[in-house]
């Protein structure tokens, strides 16, 4: 079993990872003392890492007193913010994200970037948070003192993870990151939350797996700035060019995107770092039209709309379920649709008027 698929091999629930007890010991060094917003700002602003890794623990929190001061936070890096690039990467287990990210990390610090890596993964409560292997995979990049790299929260809800990720670019651009990478572990909807938070989202696949066309998700490849064929080296090299020509002809098919690119494919080795220069020079390619053309700055105005409503949302269902009429009636209403005594619209409108008469 290759290391990539080590991380999604589900483990029974009752034993916590090291990711998860890592969360519990932050969480409680947060409620031994009483914390100070200011001191933590000034240090962020201050490029001080230990103070990122501190600000963003108090944006993970579920607790409410910590969720108004991690608002204060946000609030007062908010003006040293977007002043960055965010890259989204995703791509299926084994494709070789971590190498990648690695690679392209080591690139952009040697052009004087600062770089910071932060991961959507929806599928930790099951894994139990198994991200921290792709950040001890990345052990060159770790060392640099040029690069931050953050596993996140787990979650029950996809869209309480990807926004703690969202909030969490904000304290990375304050601090001085001008490259925010964002990977995507899981697969499914966690390629559509990365989508809405970034300028430039990358596609990683492999040739010869046997998934070059039929395992194309229309939706993803619509999402796709760029198609990647990673471990394009040795005998993979032939497969990796004739992928390459079959992506290049399918992509074809699709109309033009409203930002007016036309999406690329390349190849690349992360392993042996080759490629890796070229997917630079098509982000900033497309950074330059995207510019030009107004497409970077409305594309940002309409993420922020969508994490606008995506929040509301959120809060409605937390306070929905954390409503005590609603803690008391919604297993007797599951019973009941269960057992066919009512619908399950019933048993919905029913609940959701108890919310109103409180």
């Amino acid at each position: 079993m290759s290391k990539d698929n080590i991380k999604h091999t589900n483990l029974p629930q009752k034993v916590p990872s090291s990711t998860t007890n890592q969360a519990i010991d932050r969480f409680k060094k947060l409620q031994q003392k009483e914390i100070l917003v200011d001191p933590i700002f000034k240090a962020i602003i201050s490029k001080d890492t230990a103070a990122l890794s501190k600000g963003i623990t108090l944006v993970e929190s579920t607790q409410e007193t910590h969720i108004e001061k991690a608002q204060k936070l946000i609030e007062k890096c908010l003006p040293y913010a977007n002043n960055s690039i965010r890259i989204g990467i995703t791509g299926v287990p084994g494709v070789g994200k971590s190498t990648f990210i690695e690679a392209l990390g080591n690139v952009l610090i040697q052009k004087g970037k600062k770089v910071a890596v932060l991961a959507v993964d929806p599928s930790s409560t099951i894994s139990h948070g198994s991200i921290l292997g792709d950040k001890t995979r990345m052990e060159s990049l770790v060392k640099s003192s040029e690069a931050f790299i953050r596993p996140s929260p787990s979650g029950n809800s996809l869209g309480g993870v990807a926004q703690k990720t969202r909030e969490s670019i904000i304290l990375c651009e304050a601090a001085g990151y001008d490259v925010i990478i964002i990977e995507t572990v899981g697969v499914g909807q966690s390629e559509t939350a990365v989508h809405s938070m970034v300028d430039f989202f990358l596609l990683l696949k492999l040739a010869g797996a046997g998934d070059e066309l039929q395992g194309i998700k229309r939706g993803i490849i619509e999402m796709a700035d760029a198609i990647v064929i990673n471990k394009a080296d040795g005998d993979n090299l032939k497969r990796a060019r004739e992928a390459k020509n079959q992506f290049r002809k399918a992509l074809h098919l699709y109309p033009l995107a409203q930002s007016s690119w036309s999406p690329e494919v390349l190849t690349c080795s992360a392993i042996e770092g080759e490629g890796i220069e070229d997917i630079w020079k098509i982000i900033l390619k497309y950074l330059e039209i995207t510019s030009k053309n107004g497409f970077f700055e409305d594309n940002r105005s309409q993420q922020n709309k969508f994490w606008l409503l995506q929040t509301i949302e959120e809060r409605l269902k937390t306070s929905f379920y954390n409503h005590k009429d609603i803690k008391k009636e919604l297993t007797t209403q599951i019973d009941a649709v269960m057992q066919h005594k009512v619908t399950p619209f019933a048993a919905a409108r029913y609940l959701l008027e108890l919310t109103k008469k409180s």
